[in-house]
């Protein structure tokens, strides 16, 4: 079975300069699916037109609108670049010159030219859950995101919370914090019986 080997993280992007490459349906959704999920994410959108949907997002996220042509000009200060042009030769040009510079780059619908992929998000308070389908099916992930979203219980922030303020109160090393926790939360996870 093949097997998915992407290394999951999570990152402030309100602390990175990311700029979003194309100013149609494909950049609207990524844009959308960004400030979703990180609504102060520092972003700044280039291409010669925009929609107006687009437009009022972005004012309403203080997104920098750029209306001009791409140019690898525009790259720097990137930390991650998200190319989402109807131009084919357009996005390779970014995802070559991204790579030149060490910039994360995700070519929209292109695999071969990603770093990484935007996968289905969960959000619950505190407690996000990422999804990956290793580029393979979004329609995948769309659906395991509805099945989470309908399972995490709405209070799974309380729990979060009060577990953080029990976990400052544990006395003991590292590894005892850590089976104490463990022995506490077990019942969160229940095993199928046989």
């Amino acid at each position: 079975m093949e097997r998915n080997e992407l290394y999951p993280v999570f990152l402030k992007v309100s602390q990175l300069n990311i700029l979003i490459v194309g100013g149609g349906n494909v950049g609207l959704e990524k844009l959308t699916f960004m400030l979703k999920s990180s609504p102060n994410a520092q972003v700044e959108m280039l291409a010669p037109e925009f929609l107006p949907e687009t437009l009022q997002l972005a004012k309403k996220h203080q997104v920098k609108i750029t209306k001009d042509v791409y140019d690898k000009s525009y790259l720097e200060g990137r930390h991650m670049v998200i190319a989402t042009t109807d131009k084919v030769d357009v996005n390779e040009q970014v995802y070559h010159d991204c790579r030149e510079r060490h910039i994360l780059v995700n070519v929209a619908d292109n695999p071969p030219f990603c770093d990484f992929y935007m996968g289905g998000i969960v959000t619950k308070g505190n407690v996000k859950v990422a999804i990956s389908t290793n580029g393979k099916s979004p329609t995948t992930a769309k659906r395991l995101r509805q099945f989470f979203e309908d399972v995490i219980p709405e209070n799974i922030d309380d729990l979060v919370k009060n577990l953080n303020e029990f976990r400052k109160t544990i006395k003991g090393d590292f590894e005892e914090k850590v089976e104490t926790l463990n022995e506490f939360t077990k019942g969160l996870v229940s095993k199928k019986k046989e």
